[in-house]
């Protein structure tokens, strides 16, 4: 887990070379966003999620939310809005 002390209200499904990845983990450490990685390609069933969740591609980052709904390659600010909707 990276990000604040708090229960991350959020899954981030990446990849290690994925650069959209890094990126919007940086901005959730800037924003203090709690939040889980799973990598893909070590969890085979975590790939299987995301390709449920983007019509059978293994599209990253895709994030999954507490509440099950699900986010690809999102903004920082989608991502404030969406954790705020389910509080």
């Amino acid at each position: 887990m990276t990000g604040t002390a708090e229960v991350p209200a959020v899954t981030m499904y990446s990849t290690p070379w994925c650069g959209y990845c890094h990126r919007l983990r940086s901005q959730l450490d800037r924003e203090g966003i709690a939040y889980d990685v799973v990598d893909i390609e070590q969890t085979p069933d975590a790939a299987e999620v995301v390709e449920r969740v983007n019509n059978g591609n293994q599209t990253v980052p895709t994030l999954v939310y507490r509440d099950g709904t699900a986010q690809t390659n999102p903004s920082v600010a989608q991502v404030r809005a969406k954790l705020a909707e389910i509080g």
